[in-house]
């Protein structure tokens, strides 16, 4: 039996060697396909990229035509005309051997992109003598078309793959596009489709005989999916026309649904500038801008002490930790004392309550109810812990889940803080009172803060912002119809509502009323320094200013952040007000505060900090923007730029916002 064994195993086994062998070979050649075989071509067919839609139903990102020159190295003849080739593109010699050596490093037998991105008239050109240069194809494929010239930090931008991506990912060759920020990176896989293959037979003279097995293994490209996003494009372009000579962010939600209705940071760029031949050029500039950053996306990654809006979320835990109800009493002296002597300056005077404290803005009020909240608790810790558990309920201090790349998440202390900071301890609650109105070691996000009024809005819950309103043939992610709940009880939201309502009426923002429109708002400041020359100066305040409307059944919400804007009522608080009333009424009556907004110009300020960024040479007032004729042009500042070093400190525990 053992004798007969092992020659039947062999036996067995070269049997199935064999027929797996004749089928890979003769029936299954599918394999020959993987390979560099230098008689079959592969040439892709590029499917349409999905199409991108505003809220309502307006089209904001095309597609138009283009064409890549492709090369494969070892086809290009020796003696080809280099002169006239570089001629018929308009490149020099030195790119044009820049370009093959590249190409050659990728892959001497495998085409890739030689120069990409013609026009129809760069193209013509070259279409009418490309069979005089072997080893040349073209190849054509959709580019985008910005039918609008705002929102470029929502759409992002489409660039060629590197090196790293298509290691990791074999859906991309060299030469294919890929959306990078915005949109177009979070949602790169429903807008780009699946390219189709055409696989082409050569013979032994390298000419191309037809399709490899009559077109059995070709595929056919698929289109993208098209997609709605939840901005209001109008109110976009408002908003980014109002941002004119400033800097800073703008986010808007819908309350209701946590959807993104504006999303502007400033300075911006038309997003056509990272089109065609030019876009390298255009993006290394906006790149190496490190004085505006016109692609640093204020609204979601700017991080500042919020200031006195954070007093609502003061006032809120307070109530619901029960140190304070709405008749508990401060008395305001200008300020109040506390911690060795120390002395929290404040404007107001005389009593204060929870609803003029908020309408006041009342550092005295929000201090004391802030110490009584961590002096409930017996060790400051747990205290500080309690704190930080309600204020993140509310989504901040962490990155919040939306559906674009970028974001921080801004930073709320825990106990772990302050063990870090003061590893002997002895700190307590006068030691950390800047907390109660947005300073100290509280940082956040325009974002955050627009989140913050949209959850206060619904008296207590959110849903996760998004960008996202429909995908042609599919559902969005479950995570944005989910509702978060907050850990303060809904009936101590209707009192600091009221309050806020009052901050219009009889407050800080009265001057910025809207007739008819019920605006709840908060504003706020926070102090700014920068070493400039080697010492450190104190500039021109940030201008903070949050919101929501209607008072009853809000339809927005909303935060400005104006860098050295000034005070929270000078410049992010008409902003605010003119927004609201743009989406609500798709009109302005405040003609007043819109003229004065359009006019503000900052750029004397912003050119202490450094001078004018040659990015914004390609920026510009808005094109037949109704608006045009509003915006007196502001003469250049001086541009010659100190050595600056701009450091983010916490607000100064002496200012009332």
């Amino acid at each position: 039996m053992r004798k007969v064994l092992l020659p039947t195993i062999i036996i067995i086994a070269a049997s199935l060697l064999v027929i797996r062998i004749f089928y890979l070979q003769i029936i299954d050649d599918s394999f020959k396909l993987k390979s560099e075989n230098n008689a079959i071509k592969k040439v892709y067919d590029y499917p349409e990229r999905g199409y991108i839609y505003d809220r309502n139903g307006k089209l904001l990102v095309a597609n138009q035509a283009s064409y890549d020159i492709m090369v494969i190295p070892r086809e290009v003849k020796k003696d080809l005309n280099i002169a006239e080739f570089c001629n018929l593109l308009n490149i020099t010699p030195e790119e044009y051997n820049k370009r093959i050596a590249k190409a050659k490093v990728y892959s001497p037998r495998l085409p890739s992109v030689f120069l990409s991105q013609l026009n129809k008239t760069e193209f013509a050109a070259f279409q009418e003598k490309i069979r005089k240069y072997e080893g040349f194809y073209f190849q054509k494929r959709s580019l985008r078309d910005y039918e609008v010239d705002y929102g470029a930090n929502i759409f992002g931008f489409i660039t060629q793959v590197n090196e790293k991506l298509i290691e990791k990912n074999p859906y991309y060759n060299s030469g294919d596009l890929i959306g990078q920020q915005g949109v177009e990176q979070s949602y790169e896989e429903i807008l780009r489709g699946i390219k189709g293959v055409k696989y082409i037979q050569k013979d032994k003279y390298n000419r191309e005989i037809g399709s490899y097995k009559e077109g059995k293994y070709d595929t056919i490209a698929v289109a993208g999916e098209d997609i709605n996003i939840t901005i209001d494009a109008e109110l976009q372009k408002y908003g980014e026309d109002l941002m004119i000579n400033k800097r800073g962010g703008i986010v808007a939600l819908e309350p209701k649904t946590g959807e993104i209705l504006a999303l502007v940071t400033a300075p911006s760029y038309d997003p056509g500038i990272m089109v065609g031949r030019q876009r390298s050029k255009n993006y290394t500039l906006l790149y190496h801008d490190s004085i505006a950053k016109p692609l640093y996306d204020r609204g979601l990654l700017a991080e500042y002490p919020p200031g006195s809006p954070f007093k609502i979320l003061t006032g809120l835990i307070a109530l619901q930790e029960g140190v304070v109800n709405e008749q508990t009493t401060f008395m305001c002296h200008h300020g109040f004392s506390y911690g060795g002597g120390r002395f929290m300056k404040c404007h107001g005077f005389g009593p204060h309550q929870l609803h003029n404290g908020i309408y006041n803005s009342c550092n005295t009020y929000f201090g004391q109810a802030y110490m009584l909240t961590i002096n409930k608790y017996k060790d400051p810790g747990k205290a500080v812990d309690v704190w930080s558990d309600h204020v993140r309920s509310f989504g901040l201090g962490q990155f919040m889940g939306y559906d674009l790349p970028t974001g921080k998440k801004g930073n709320i202390p825990t106990s772990k803080t302050y063990k870090r900071i003061y590893p002997n301890g002895g700190w307590r609650s006068s030691t950390i009172v800047s907390n109660a109105i947005g300073q100290g070691e509280v940082l956040m996000t325009p974002i955050q803060l627009a989140n913050m009024m949209a959850t206060v809005a619904n008296q207590g819950y959110y849903y996760t912002p998004h960008i996202i309103k429909k995908i042609e043939g599919e559902k969005i992610d479950t995570k944005f119809t989910t509702k978060h709940v907050t850990s303060i009880d809904q009936k101590y939201f209707p009192p600091v509502i009221s309050g806020l309502f009052d901050v219009y009426n009889k407050g800080t923002a009265y001057a910025l009323r809207v007739e008819g429109i019920d605006i709840c708002g908060k504003t706020g400041t926070a102090e700014n320094y920068a070493k400039i020359n080697g010492k450190r100066e104190k500039l021109k305040d940030h201008s903070i200013f949050v919101a929501f409307a209607p008072k009853d059944n809000p339809k927005i919400a909303i935060a400005v952040m104006i860098e050295n804007g000034g005070f929270g009522a000078t410049v992010a608080g008409p902003i605010a007000s003119l927004m609201i009333e743009k989406y609500l009424r798709k009109k302005i009556t405040r003609t007043d505060l819109e003229v004065r907004v359009l006019n503000k110009s900052l750029l004397s300020e912003y050119a202490k900090l450094g001078g004018i960024s040659e990015a914004l040479k390609i920026e510009s007032v808005p094109k037949d923007s109704a608006l045009q004729a509003k915006i007196i042009k502001p003469k250049a500042p001086v541009t010659t730029a100190p050595k600056t070093e701009v450091k983010k400190t916490a607000v100064d525990t002496t200012k009332k916002n």
